[in-house]
């Protein structure tokens, strides 16, 4: 009699620990928002979430007007190609160093691994802008948000 008081004990405070998972899993926010992109870590910011969003009209709208900036077409298929792939990465945006009409925004790109006993790893990496019609723009940023053969010259 006493052990089935304990077992019934044991398992009403695993239903209740299932129940305060689910309602913490159904009710958290996702408090991912667009920044104000005055500033090249907003830009920065606006374009990884747009990116993570797969708003691509918005996210070409961070890139700079420069010599051999891909199409609208070409930034899109780069995405479906699997030439750009955020996947499973994540960023966090450091410091911003700004010297007249250039920036350099330092990123923390986090990978996960498959491995389920490894934790994720890190790499620090940056991402450079311009200052185009009174605003930042993007001219280059880290592997699996941006395809390195945007502004190269297409030799034919």
């Amino acid at each position: 009699m006493k052990q089935d008081k304990f077992l019934t004990g044991i398992l009403i405070g695993i239903g209740v620990l299932i129940l305060l998972a689910l309602g913490l899993f159904f009710t958290r926010q996702d408090k991912r928002d667009y920044l104000a992109d005055t500033t090249p870590d907003g830009v920065v910011h606006n374009y990884v979430l747009a990116v993570l969003n797969r708003d691509y009209q918005k996210a070409y709208g961070y890139l700079a007007d420069l010599e051999h900036k891909p199409t609208y077409e070409e930034f899109r298929q780069s995405f479906f190609n699997g030439m750009v792939n955020p996947g499973d990465v994540g960023v966090d945006i450091g410091a911003v160093e700004i010297n007249q009409d250039e920036a350099v925004v330092t990123l923390a790109v986090y990978y996960s691994n498959t491995d389920p006993f490894s934790s994720r790893y890190a790499s620090e990496d940056r991402a450079l802008l311009v200052q185009q019609n009174g605003g930042w723009k993007l001219n280059s940023m880290p592997y699996n948000f941006w395809d390195y053969s945007w502004y190269q010259e297409i030799v034919k």
